[in-house]
């Protein structure tokens, strides 16, 4: 008997044992708290310094755009038909007459003709409407019915 309790006795775990596991516990559960407030802490910050970014971004494009209307805008005002015309004769150029005009022939120079693609058919001696085989005007039915009657005709034979 006395080697079942020195057993049972040896078994048993000192109050100061129970209490260190307790305790080992409590900051196992603390660190992981402490991880996933640090995780969750990181992603946050993540997510403002990108949403910052954006916000930077943004405001400089604002400028840009009025930029480049204005830029669209002098760009308009350049070439438009009396600014040119005033470079032109700031540069010595004078509007034509057309007997002031000199056409120069090209030999061996064949102009491409322009394409009408609103020409009829019809005009051009083409049948008016769409010309389809009369193998393609019969069903699935017709032809399997046909394919029967000619090997039907032919004996039974192909």
């Amino acid at each position: 008997m006395n080697n079942v309790t020195q057993i049972v006795q040896k078994v048993r775990q000192a109050p100061w044992r129970v209490q260190h596991q307790w305790i080992g516990l409590f900051l196992l559960a603390l660190v992981l708290i402490a991880m996933v407030a640090g995780i969750y802490l990181n992603v946050t910050v993540r997510a403002t310094l990108a949403g910052r970014e954006i916000q930077t971004l943004r405001n400089e494009i604002t400028p840009n755009q009025r930029d480049n209307a204005d830029l669209e805008t002098q760009l308009a005002g350049l070439t438009s038909f009396e600014a040119v015309q005033q470079r032109a004769e700031a540069m010595g150029f004078q509007p034509t007459s057309p007997d002031e005009i000199t056409y120069v022939a090209v030999p061996g120079y064949v102009a491409q003709s322009a394409v009408d693609l609103s020409t009829p058919s019809s005009v051009l001696g083409l049948p008016s409407s769409p010309v389809i085989l009369p193998e393609y005007t019969e069903s699935w039915f017709d032809y399997f019915m046909n394919q029967q009657a000619s090997s039907a005709s032919a004996g039974g034979q192909p």
